[in-house]
């Protein structure tokens, strides 16, 4: 959107008993309400486990006898209390991977948890995650892998479908509520040809747990981010047109990107382990909490949701050393982001939607308020958009965090930061493009007493929910 010139009856201040301006109009598309609870949560711990677990494997061939799955100390609680204690909201398990193995009683296969010796061939992996889970008041979602390397009708089209589904509604039905269904393409070059209806599954997902976000390159709900090493594009819109992408064969630049001019409103995902592999290998070791916090910049940080795998080991529990590694990566997003230094600024705005008067419900106090339905919104017709930041005494940090209202639209195309130097002007610190949920951004230590957040191009008027400075002193 082009800005406007200002005229002088635009900055009136208003009195106090005038009628309250109403919120700004939504820019389409907007977020649904499970696309707005799954942003705010912000990250999930991905649980690869099965076959592969005791086969040192990654890609199961789908043979492997079910005798090997028997994880004699699994301890489902174990791993939900270490998500929630690394500030993950959310657990997906691989209820079945590319192999076939249910973790579950399936009633349409033999290749199950009731052929495997753990729990006696009584044992369901699924029930004791969604129990513990809820127990423990965090999220609970699934992954059910379209390539199934074992099921013989992979390959018929209609009798797959039906087979995939029939699975699909057990998982849906037995659980409770899912957060989460998880799907992709992946399929091993020379395997069957195999039509899958993913139209009819997502209906089927609707109707059995419509609060459920689904997940896919192409959506609906949110969309893989074109790599697995959990990271978005420094420019990354939540819009996107579906129509222009394929489950399975969508450009990963598009993915990582998303579309300015989208018609839909679908955020990226961003998938990695924690180890080299996806399922857990005895001779493989986790990142450091150092790279975690360098992928976190790069995912939540750019507007992003961060899917961290973490795969339970052959005994049934996440191994020590990774839960060394979350502890130190929540430690360190904890003293970089605990506080916010613009807390302690004096702040004004170009303008305020409504009149600057001091009741606005729009005024520049609502940035140091966390969430994101208190916001700053300048005047219309404005052609400045800036947030003016003074301090009593120099402060010194290197991150900035900036958040949009996202549900009235993703709007900020282009802003910078600047800072007042001593007798020489405003000097650009950093810019960047798209805000969206969240925007992390590193620059060297600066200290200084004044500062000014300038938002330089915008789809319509720009709106901010927050404004944080911190201080890192971890990264490189």
């Amino acid at each position: 959107m082009e800005k406007k010139t200002t005229t002088s009856s635009d900055c009136l201040v208003r009195s106090a008993d005038s009628p309250q301006k109403p919120p700004p109009l939504p820019i389409l598309p907007i977020p649904t309400s499970r696309q707005l609870e799954w942003q705010s949560a912000s990250m999930a711990l991905f649980l690869h486990f099965g076959p592969n677990t005791f086969t040192d494997s990654e890609w199961g061939s789908g043979r492997a006898d079910p005798s090997v799955f028997n994880p004699t100390h699994l301890d489902a609680a174990q791993w939900v209390g270490v998500a929630k204690q690394a500030g993950f909201s959310c657990v997906i398990l691989t209820a079945k991977h590319h192999d076939g193995f249910c973790l579950w009683p399936s009633e349409y296969t033999d290749y199950s948890v009731r052929s495997s010796p753990w729990r006696g061939g009584r044992g369901d992996v699924v029930a004791e995650l969604s129990s513990a889970a809820r127990d423990a008041g965090i999220g609970f979602g699934l992954y059910l892998s379209p390539w199934d390397r074992h099921e013989p009708s992979y390959g018929r089209t209609v009798e797959y479908n039906e087979f995939y589904m029939g699975q699909m509604t057990e998982l849906l039905t037995r659980y409770g509520e899912i957060k989460e269904v998880f799907l992709d393409g992946a399929k091993g070059q020379g395997e069957k040809d195999m039509e899958y209806y993913f139209e009819s599954w997502f209906s089927l997902i609707r109707q059995l747990q419509p609060r459920a976000v689904i997940f896919s390159d192409a959506g609906p709900d949110n969309r893989w981010i074109g790599n697995e090493n959990g990271t978005a594009g420094s420019t990354c819109w939540s819009l996107f047109n579906r129509s222009s992408a394929k489950i399975g064969g969508t450009d990963p630049q598009y993915l990582r990107s998303g579309d300015p001019v989208g018609h839909d409103w679908v955020p990226g995902e961003c998938d990695v382990s924690i180890r080299p592999g996806w399922f857990w290998h005895a001779r493989q070791a986790p990142k450091s909490a150092r790279t975690l916090l360098d992928i976190y910049y790069k995912s939540i940080g750019r507007n992003g949701h961060l899917l961290l795998n973490v795969p339970p080991n052959s005994s049934g529990l996440i191994s020590e050393e990774d839960i060394q590694v979350l502890q130190e990566f929540n430690e360190l997003r904890r003293s970089i982001f605990d506080e916010n230094l613009a807390k302690s600024a004096l702040l004004s705005a170009s303008s305020t939607r409504g009149g600057m008067m001091n009741n606005s419900r729009f005024g520049p106090e609502n940035v140091l308020k966390e969430g994101i339905y208190s916001y700053w919104a300048p005047e219309e017709n404005q052609s400045d958009w800036t947030l003016h930041l003074r301090f009593q005494e120099k402060v010194k940090f290197n991150v900035l965090q900036v958040q949009e209202p996202i549900q009235l639209g993703q709007r900020v195309i282009q802003f910078h930061l600047e800072t007042l130097n001593n007798g020489e002007g405003w000097r650009q610190v950093i810019n960047g493009t798209t805000v969206g949920y969240q925007r992390l951004l590193q620059f060297p230590m600066l200290e200084t007493q004044e500062l000014r957040f300038v938002v330089d191009k915008s789809r319509g008027d720009p709106l901010i929910s927050y404004l944080g400075l911190h201080v890192d002193t971890f990264s490189i």
